[in-house]
């Protein structure tokens, strides 16, 4: 049983936003998966919810007219796997999500609460980083649009305060053009595990496919927030396809990180991780672009 003082249903993001002002002490429930653990726990028990679970508004993934994939916050990672648009041009999304537990977690689990929660293992967060993603968030003083390097605060907190929703995950048309990415989750187990480390890497190459137009690079505990890494994109921006380009990438993706020991893994080992999953993952992402590393 779960140990809830009130459960409240909206049906409109208005009247969410309604809601969660009149109740400052409520908690969104979305798919669940988070919050209903929470709550058996005991962590969250006497908590009052605001259930968005059955705002359709809030669900699918579609393309605006300037080319803007826009994913809803309320679409399951299963969902994300097999549409169609995710699939055509940042497939590596897709691909991350489908990492996340097991099929049941994927089929009720959503990519805005994967976000929203502020952990910094989320499988969907790196690969959200390295495409640019904008967070478009909805309150009772509108919409506002805020980088996802700027949604993650700190550890397990993000931008939004009580009485905003996020509403819709958006990457712009020249964010995904032309690049080709590849995501690595290295965990302890090879399913139903929580990240030690997690890297996202996609490129762009010139036509030719010999020179790395450009690179970039997120990591998921690699510190207390998803993070990502200049140093690596500078080392690889402009550079010939070669092993010295991809070693170099990996050695400087270790100077802006900051990850910590834990009993998952010690500093050491992840920063080792830091390096290798930065030169497996770049190289994956140059073959899938058509290059050949």
């Amino acid at each position: 049983m779960y140990d809830l003082k009130a459960l409240y249903e909206a049906n409109s993001v208005q009247n969410a936003i309604e809601l969660l002002s009149a109740h400052p002490e409520a908690k969104i429930i979305a798919g669940g998966s988070d919050v209903l653990v929470q709550m058996r726990e005991g962590r969250l028990a006497g908590k009052e919810l605001v259930s968005i679970f059955k705002l359709d508004e809030l669900r699918g993934v579609s393309m605006d007219g300037d080319g803007t994939l826009r994913i809803l916050p309320l679409t399951s990672f299963s969902h994300i796997t097999r549409d169609p648009l995710i699939q055509a041009h940042i497939n590596v999304l897709g691909e991350a999500v489908d990492m996340v537990g097991g099929p049941q977690i994927r089929n009720i689990g959503t990519i805005g609460g994967n976000t929203c929660n502020g952990v910094t293992s989320a499988d969907s967060a790196a690969t959200l980083h390295a495409y640019d993603a904008i967070m478009e968030i909805t309150g009772p003083a509108g919409v506002r649009r805020v980088p996802i390097r700027e949604f993650y605060i700190s550890a397990g907190k993000v931008v939004l305060s009580h009485e905003e929703l996020l509403t819709a995950i958006l990457i712009s048309k020249e964010s995904y053009e032309g690049y080709k990415g590849h995501y690595i989750k290295y965990a302890m187990r090879n399913a139903m595990d929580i990240a030690t480390l997690t890297c996202s890497v996609n490129v762009k190459l010139s036509a030719d496919k010999k020179t790395i137009e450009d690179a970039r690079i997120a990591y998921g505990v690699a510190g207390p927030v998803p993070m990502r890494t200049p140093s690596a994109e500078a080392a690889a921006k402009g550079k010939p396809v070669s092993a010295e380009t991809i070693e170099a990438f990996g050695e400087a993706a270790k100077l802006d990180v900051n990850p910590r020991t834990s009993w998952r893994a010690t500093k050491d080992f992840r920063l080792h991780l830091v390096g290798e999953l930065a030169k497996r993952a770049l190289k994956e992402a140059i073959k899938l672009n058509g290059g050949e590393a």
